[in-house]
């Protein structure tokens, strides 16, 4: 874990709840597509965005509401059915995967794996986290060869 001052990082945390929110927004979006713009103002008041990193937080929604079509195409080369066809919150989570390997490198890519399988376990189906784990870990190894 990053350390300042002897102290864990705050914004560590605060990208966790950045990330839920953007997969709760990311879900939304899936199911009632709209401006990502309108995504940010509507979450701005929920109650953890208090803890958030705002702006980790918009920049997932906009650079997946943006990217979803080319991530879709490269989760297509990872996942073992269509984009289409995986439940909602799965497809959320994935989304900011893969976002996060492909243009966050500052994110070390066992944290996404970490991060995604934490939100899975707690808003996906049961043992869902096993498919975004495998899904994810063949992804790094070819987005982050270096990494893995």
């Amino acid at each position: 874990m990053s350390k300042t001052s002897g102290r864990i990082d705050p914004r560590l945390g605060a990208r966790s709840v950045a990330r839920k929110l953007a997969m709760q927004a990311i879900y939304r979006l899936q199911l009632n597509d709209g401006p990502w713009q309108d995504l940010i103002t509507d979450f701005s008041t929920e109650e953890d965005m208090a803890r958030a990193d705002r702006e980790y937080f918009a920049e997932l929604v906009e650079a997946i509401a943006r990217g979803r079509e080319s991530l879709d195409e490269q989760l297509k080369g990872w996942a073992d059915r269509p984009p289409a066809e995986l439940d909602p919150v799965e497809h959320a989570i994935l989304l900011i995967g893969l976002h996060e390997l492909a243009q966050r490198p500052d994110v070390p890519w066992r944290v996404v794996v970490n991060e995604s399988v934490s939100l899975t376990r707690r808003f996906g189906a049961t043992d869902a986290h096993k498919y975004i784990n495998a899904v994810l870990d063949r992804a790094a190894r070819v987005l982050r060869p270096h990494e893995h």
